[in-house]
């Protein structure tokens, strides 16, 4: 209880802080702010939240959040001066859309397994979303037009095996990777810059299917890929320095043996 009310504290006490921002007296570049110049800073912010949660930085997550949060609201603060809703509108409307489709938790649906109700989530998703004639949304409708293409890859496939339209084992996956980066090779060999970028998505959007179905998130994958390479090349630079050179400088053997010596000591 003690917590719940810390947090409701903190939260009006944001809220005083956007309002009196955005007062006459306010700031005058937040005085000018509008939910179309808010939208990307929204994107920044959230990829600045996943970099520290992924890193495991938790003070920079605590920072971060904060910076997400105060974003959120000031989208609610804008959107309510212009007289369209609150925030508690919207907290409603998803508190609504919740309870809604986990019938498993606030009704008296029982599902099987997992697959099970993420195909019921999926039909009670396009539901909400009738077309012009009254009938469901399509199966992607509801995909947003400007993911990045890796977590869009995902979940492509994630809403195509919800309808049922996908490998049957996954082993018929791994099957189609190895013909993807066949056909890749053999675009690189004999065709053009244009079919090579073709088989190329091929064999990546294929890829994300089969770690989709490990649990694996291909962007999550790559983004810890890239922090890794970037934690040892920067141990790698360190080494180099303290014997006195530049890595750049260094022949590919050096840097070779430096790589090894860094991944080394990560385990």
């Amino acid at each position: 209880m003690e917590q719940n009310t810390a947090n409701e504290r903190a939260l009006t006490e944001l809220n005083k802080v956007i309002a009196h921002l955005t007062a006459e007296n306010g700031c005058p570049w937040d005085k000018e702010q509008t939910p179309e110049s808010l939208a990307d800073y929204v994107i920044e912010e959230s990829h600045e939240l996943v970099a520290a949660i992924r890193q495991g930085d938790v003070s920079s997550v605590c920072e971060e959040l904060g910076d997400v949060a105060f974003l959120l609201l000031f989208l609610a603060h804008l959107y309510q001066k212009k007289g369209a809703f609150s925030l508690a509108d919207a907290l409603t409307v998803n508190k609504e859309k919740m309870i809604r489709r986990h019938p498993h938790v606030f009704g008296e649906t029982h599902f099987e397994n997992r697959d099970e109700q993420l195909k019921t989530w999926e039909q009670i998703k396009r539901a909400e979303h009738k077309d012009a004639d009254g009938a469901p949304a399509g199966v992607f409708a509801s995909l947003p037009t400007g993911l990045p293409s890796l977590i869009k890859a995902y979940r492509i496939h994630s809403k195509a095996a919800r309808a049922g339209f996908t490998w049957d084992k996954d082993t018929d996956v791994e099957q189609q990777v190895e013909a993807e980066w066949l056909e890749w090779l053999d675009a690189c060999a004999n065709e053009g810059e244009e079919q090579q970028k073709h088989e190329l998505g091929d064999l990546v959007f294929t890829l994300a299917e089969l770690g989709r179905r490990k649990g694996i998130k291909i962007n999550e994958a790559l983004d810890l890929a890239n922090i890794r390479f970037l934690r040892r090349f920067e141990r790698m630079e360190q080494m180099a320095r303290q014997d006195g050179h530049d890595i750049t400088e260094l022949t590919q053997d050096e840097k070779d043996a430096l790589w090894e010596k860094a991944k080394a000591e990560e385990q």
